[in-house]
C-alpha cells in the first residue's frame, strides 16, 4: 500500500468583532448569507482520505463493490474502472472493508489516516465459490510519503506519548528546520498556528494565543516547506493540531507527575542546590464518551500545571524598605525566606460535544480555554532579594465555537465553522493603577557595589496591557470533481478587536519644588495610554488537487486583501501639522492592500519507492500589528525640531504585506521496508519586511517610522533518516545546513545602529538565528504495551554575536560576525506499562538536560563569545553573576498515567 498527500479541507473565514456586534450587525448578516450560500474559505485540514482500485483476480477492475470504513458511516461505492474515494475522514487508524456479491469479503485493518493525506488502500478481491473465508491482511504504513509535495511532517498521539515532550512547542522544536520557533531561517512571527483547522494566531505579536498539553492532541502536521493556496497569513510555515475527540465508548485516561531540578552546587551557575521534590507538579484528567442523548458525544479535559522555576531568592528586603543610599548603608526588613524568582501557575481545559443525530451531519461546539500567571526567568536576578518589587504576568486565552459539516454528496462535503478567540495579558506589580502601595514604596532602587545591582527597594513602575478579541466565521467546500481532480474554492475575512499600551504612566514630576509621584492614565503625547484598533482583512483562493497514478499536482492562488482600519498625516514631512509656514498636513485613511499568491507543487514517482518533488510559492504575511500600531499617533511630533531629539520609532499603520518567494527541491525514497530518506533542498527570498525608514522634516529635524525596507534570503537543506521498529528500536535523524542573512534582524535594528552613531545603510548580515547546523537525533527501545526507552539528542552550531571589537584596526563593530560555541542538549524519558484491576497504568520517569549542560545557543560576552568570562570583568560583574545567561539545569519528573474504556 502506498500513500501520498492529500489536499487540506477547504474553508472559509469569517472574523467578527463581537465586542462592536452592532455597530457591524448589517455588514454580518450579509456576510454571514453570503457564506451560507457561496461557502468560502478554508477549514485547513482536519481529516484525510482514503481512495484506490478494486480488481479481481485476472486484475480486471471491479465496479459498484462496496467500501466501508468500519465503525463509522463512511464508505464509497466503486465506479466502471474500480476506483472509489473517500473523504472527510478524521485522523486515526481504521480497518477497510470491501465487500460485494459473489466474491469474498477483503479486510485491509491498521490503515492510519493523516490530516491532509490521501492513503491508497487497493484490494484484490478472490471469487467466493473458490471458499467463503474473508480475507483479512494488516496495512503497513509506507516509511516515506512519496506523494507528499513540500516537506510535512505528521506525529501522531502515539508517537508524541511516547516522547519527552509535554507541550505541542516541544514537538514542534523538533522538526528538521526548527530553530526555537524560526522555520527554516524566517523569523518567528512567520508560522500559522491552527487548532482544528481554524487559526489562533494573536494578530498582536503573530504567534500562538494558546498553549497546548500533548493529552489534548490527536495529531500535528508541522508544514515547514511551501504549502498551499488554502493557508494564509505565513511566509515560513504551518502548525495545523488536530484536537481528540470523544466517542461511542466511554474512556478516561489521567496523568499525574512531580518533578525538580537536580544538579550540583557550585560550578559556572554557582548555586546552592536545594532538593524541592514538589516544585512542578502536572495533574491532568480527560473523560470522553455517549453523552446519553441519540449519536451525542462528549469530551472533557482539566489540567493544573505548577512550576517553579530553578532560581530562588531571598526575600531579605521589601519594597517599603528605607536604605542609607548615601553612606551604602542596607537596612533590610524582610522575612529571609526562600522564593521562587521565576514560577507559573496554570489551569488549563478542553470541552468538545459532537452531535451526528441528523444524516449526513456533524455539529460539534469546543471550547478550549488557558489561564496562567507568574513571573519570568529574563531579569529575574536583578529581584532575588527584593521578590515583591518585581512584575508579574496574567495571561488569559479563550477560544471556542461551532462546527458544521454535511456531506452532501459522496464526492462533496462542506464545513461551517464559527469561532471566538480571546486574548488578554497585563504585565506589572499591582493590579489597581492607584494602589497605594506604588507611592509607598517608590521605585526600584539598588546599591551601586553591593549585591551585584540587586534591588533593595521598591518596585518596578511598568505597566502593560494587550487584549486582542477575535470572531471567526468559517465555511468550506470539499469536491472530488473527478477521480483525478479535487476541487477547492473559498474565501476569508476578519475584524478584529486590537487593544494594547501603557495601563498608566507612574513618574516622579517637581510639583512645587517636592519631587511627587504622578499618575497620567492617556494623556498623548508625553504619556499615551492604552488604544484600541479595529483591522480587517480577507482572501480568496482557488486549489486543485490533481492525482494521476502516481503523479501528484497541487497547484492554486490566494488573493489577500487587508484594510488597517487607521489614518496617518497626509503630508509626512509636517507630521503633526505644527511647523510654521509647511504645508497644512491632515489623517488620511490608511490604504486598503491587496496581493495575490500562486503556489504550485508536483511530486513525481521515478520508482514504486521514490518520488522527486518540486514546489514553489509566493507568501504574504502581515507584520505583528502590535509592531505596526505601536507609537503610531504622530502628534507625539508637534514640538518636533533639528537637533539630536530621539521620539523613538514611530509607528506606521500604511504597512504593505511582507513577502516571501519560496523555492523547495526534494527526493524521497524507502530504502527498504523500515528505513526511508527524505533529502530537501530550499531557497527563500525575503522582501518588504518591517524596517526604519528616516523622514526629514520641513524644519530640517528627523524621526524616523517603520515601513517595508528589509530584506533577506535563506538557502538549506536537511537530510531526514527514519527507521521504523525493528524488533526493539526505532529511530529518527535530521540534518539541517542553511544560511540565513539579511540586512537586520529586528525591524528597529536600523535606528539602533543610528542612534548609536554606526553605519544604518543596508547590508547583508547574518540573522540572529542564524544556525548553520542542527542535528536532531531520536531513539526507542520498545516493546508494546510492556516498556519503552526513548531519548532526544540536539546538537547545535553556534548562532551568530556581534563581538565588541571589529576585525581590525580602527575598524567598525562587524554586526553578527562572531559566532557563539556549539552545544548538545540531551533528554530520556522511560515508561513500564501493567494493568491493574481492568485499568491500563504505566509508571514513568523523564530526564531534561540530562548531562546537566550549561550552554545551548544562550547569551554570550561580546569581548569573548564565551559565557563563562568577560575580558572587562568589571564592567560585566553584574553579569557574572547571573546564573540565567546558561540553559536550565537538569530537570526530572516522575509520574503516572491511567486509562480504561468502560
Amino acid at each position: 500500500m502506498t500513500a501520498s498527500v492529500d489536499g487540506l479541507i477547504a474553508t472559509g473565514t469569517f472574523i467578527m468583532n463581537f465586542s462592536t456586534l452592532r455597530r457591524i450587525r448589517p455588514l454580518a448578516g450579509a456576510l454571514a448569507l453570503l457564506v451560507l450560500v457561496w461557502t468560502p474559505d478554508v477549514l485547513a485540514g482536519t481529516t484525510g482520505k482514503i481512495s484506490g482500485r478494486v480488481l479481481d483476480q485476472k486484475k480486471e477492475a471491479i465496479p459498484s463493490a462496496n467500501v466501508v470504513v468500519v465503525g463509522t458511516t463512511l464508505g464509497a461505492v466503486t465506479d466502471l474502472d474500480g476506483y472509489y474515494s473517500i473523504l472527510n475522514i478524521p485522523p486515526g487508524r481504521y480497518d477497510v472493508q470491501f465487500r460485494l456479491v459473489g466474491f469474498r469479503r477483503f479486510t485491509v485493518t491498521g490503515v492510519d489516516v493523516s490530516v491532509n493525506n490521501t492513503t491508497k488502500v487497493n484490494a484484490v478481491l478472490e471469487d467466493e465459490s473458490i471458499t467463503a473465508d474473508a480475507v483479512v491482511v494488516t496495512a503497513q504504513r509506507p516509511v516515506v510519503d512519496v506523494g507528499l509535495t513540500s516537506t510535512v511532517a505528521t506525529i501522531s498521539s502515539n508517537e508524541i506519548k511516547s516522547l519527552p515532550v509535554q507541550e505541542l512547542q516541544d514537538i514542534v522544536n523538533l522538526q528538521a528546520g526548527v530553530v526555537d520557533g524560526h522555520f527554516r531561517g524566517g523569523r518567528a512571527d512567520e508560522v500559522q498556528y491552527q487548532v482544528n483547522g481554524v487559526s489562533v494566531n494573536n494578530v498582536y505579536d503573530n504567534k500562538s494565543s494558546v498553549r497546548i498539553d500533548r493529552s489534548l492532541i490527536q495529531e500535528v502536521q508541522v508544514i515547514t516547506g511551501t504549502f498551499d493556496a488554502e493557508y494564509g497569513q505565513a511566509m515560513s510555515g504551518v502548525v495545523n493540531t488536530v484536537l481528540k475527540s470523544g466517542g461511542e465508548s466511554f474512556e478516561w485516561n489521567g496523568e499525574a507527575y512531580a518533578g525538580t531540578f537536580v544538579y550540583p552546587s557550585g560550578g559556572v551557575r554557582n548555586l546552592d542546590f536545594t532538593l524541592r521534590p514538589s516544585s512542578i507538579q502536572n495533574y491532568q484528567l480527560s473523560v470522553s464518551g455517549p453523552t446519553g442523548l441519540p449519536q451525542t458525544f462528549f469530551l472533557l479535559n482539566g489540567r493544573r500545571f505548577v512550576f517553579d522555576d530553578y532560581l530562588w531568592g531571598n526575600r531579605e528586603f521589601v519594597p517599603t524598605d528605607s536604605s542609607d543610599f548615601q553612606n551604602n548603608i542596607p537596612k533590610p526588613t524582610g522575612d529571609g525566606k526562600e522564593v521562587p524568582l521565576a514560577y507559573s501557575r496554570e489551569w488549563s481545559g478542553l470541552g468538545k460535544i459532537t452531535n451526528k443525530s441528523i444524516p449526513g451531519v456533524e455539529i460539534s461546539y469546543q471550547v478550549l480555554v488557558n489561564s496562567l500567571e507568574g513571573k519570568g526567568l529574563g531579569g529575574s536576578f536583578s529581584w532575588r532579594l527584593n521578590p515583591e518589587g518585581a512584575k508579574y504576568q496574567e495571561t488569559f486565552s479563550l477560544i471556542h465555537g461551532l462546527d458544521w459539516t454535511q456531506t452532501v454528496s459522496p464526492n462533496t462535503f462542506y464545513t461551517i465553522s464559527i469561532r471566538q478567540n480571546y486574548f488578554r495579558y497585563t504585565d506589572w506589580v499591582y493590579a489597581d493603577f492607584y494602589d497605594t502601595r506604588y507611592d509607598q514604596a517608590g521605585q526600584s532602587k539598588s546599591f551601586s557595589d553591593l549585591y551585584y545591582g540587586a534591588s533593595v527597594q521598591g518596585v518596578d513602575y511598568g505597566r502593560y496591557e494587550q487584549r486582542t478579541n477575535t470572531g471567526l466565521l468559517k465555511a468550506s467546500v470539499t469536491s472530488q470533481v473527478s477521480r483525478a481532480h479535487q476541487l477547492k474554492v473559498g474565501g476569508e475575512f476578519q475584524i478584529s478587536d486590537l487593544k494594547f499600551g501603557t495601563a498608566g504612566t507612574l513618574t516622579f514630576l517637581d510639583v512645587n519644588g517636592v519631587q511627587t509621584l504622578v499618575r497620567f492614565v492617556d494623556q498623548p503625547p508625553d504619556y499615551p495610554g492604552v488604544k484600541t484598533y479595529y483591522p480587517k482583512s480577507g482572501a480568496l483562493y482557488v486549489h486543485d488537487l490533481i492525482e494521476w497514478n502516481d503523479l501528484t499536482i497541487r497547484a492554486g492562488v490566494r488573493c489577500e486583501y487587508f484594510n488597517p482600519h487607521a489614518t496617518l498625516p497626509s503630508d509626512l514631512a509636517n507630521p503633526a501639522d505644527s511647523i510654521p509656514g509647511a504645508p497644512h498636513s491632515y489623517q488620511v485613511w490608511a490604504t486598503r492592500k491587496f496581493s495575490v499568491a500562486p503556489r504550485f507543487g508536483l511530486s513525481y514517482p521515478i520508482t514504486t519507492r521514490s518520488s522527486l518533488f518540486f514546489s514553489y510559492g509566493h507568501f504574504y504575511q502581515l507584520p505583528a500589528l502590535g509592531d505596526m500600531y505601536g507609537n503610531s499617533d504622530y502628534s507625539r511630533l508637534a514640538l518636533i525640531q533639528a537637533g539630536a531629539v530621539d521620539y523613538g520609532v514611530l509607528g506606521n499603520p500604511d504597512i504593505k504585506p511582507e513577502r516571501t518567494v519560496q523555492y523547495e527541491f526534494g527526493y524521497k525514497n524507502a530504502i527498504t521496508d523500515y528505513l526511508g530518506l527524505s533529502l530537501n533542498l530550499f531557497y527563500k527570498d525575503i522582501r518588504d519586511l518591517l524596517g526604519v525608514e528616516f523622514i526629514d522634516t520641513y524644519n530640517d529635524a528627523q524621526y524616523s517610522r517603520l515601513t517595508n525596507v528589509d530584506f533577506g534570503n535563506i538557502v538549506g537543506i536537511t537530510v531526514t533518516l527514519d527507521q521504523r521498529r525493528v524488533g526493539l528500536l526505532s529511530s529518527t535523524i535530521d540534518y539541517t545546513w542553511q544560511q540565513a542573512i539579511g540586512n537586520s534582524s529586528d525591524p528597529r535594528e536600523t535606528a539602533t545602529l543610528a542612534a548609536a552613531g554606526n553605519d544604518p545603510r543596508p547590508r547583508q548580515v547574518p540573522f540572529n538565528w542564524d544556525q548553520r547546523h542542527t542535528l536532531n537525533m531520536t531513539l526507542q527501545l520498545s516493546e508494546p504495551n510492556n516498556f519503552s526507552v526513548s531519548t532526544i539528542i540536539k546538537y547545535t552550531s553556534g548562532q551568530p554575536y556581534t563581538p565588541a571589537l571589529g576585525s581590525g584596526f580602527g575598524s567598525a563593530i562587524e554586526t553578527n560576525s562572531g559566532k557563539k560555541p556549539n552545544g548538545i542538549i540531551v533528554d530520556l524519558r522511560g515508561e513500564k506499562s501493567f494493568a491493574v484491576a481492568g485499568v491500563g497504568m504505566s509508571l514513568f520517569a523523564r530526564v531534561f538536560n540530562l548531562f546537566n549542560a550549561t550552554y545551548f545557543n544562550g547569551s554570550v560576552f561580546p569581548t569573548t563569545g564565551s559565557p563563562d568570562y568577560s575580558l572587562v570583568p568589571t564592567t560585566d560583574k553584574n553579569a557574572l553573576a547571573d546564573p540565567t545567561r546558561y540553559v536550565s539545569p537538569r530537570r526530572i519528573e516522575l509520574g503516572i498515567t491511567m486509562n480504561t474504556s468502560l
